[in-house]
């Protein structure tokens, strides 16, 4: 079944603006970092590789003139 381009799982598309996203990622690398204490040897490793993403991600977000 084809998605409708103007929904998301079922949802009109929200717009989000790049200050909201850049907050989403920090909160997501927040929630990681708390998952690393529970985490066993694979899992932390991805979790920590996952992070290192986000943080470029960040970066390159903060770097993106506005459109």
């Amino acid at each position: 079944m084809k998605q409708n381009p103007q929904h998301v799982a079922g949802r009109p598309k929200k717009f989000v603006s790049k200050e909201e996203m850049i907050n989403n990622t920090k909160d997501n690398m927040r929630e990681a970092e708390i998952s690393m204490e529970f985490a066993g040897e694979e899992e932390l490793e991805n979790l920590q590789e996952k992070n290192e993403r986000r943080k470029h991600a960040i970066q390159r977000m903060k770097n993106e003139p506005l459109s």
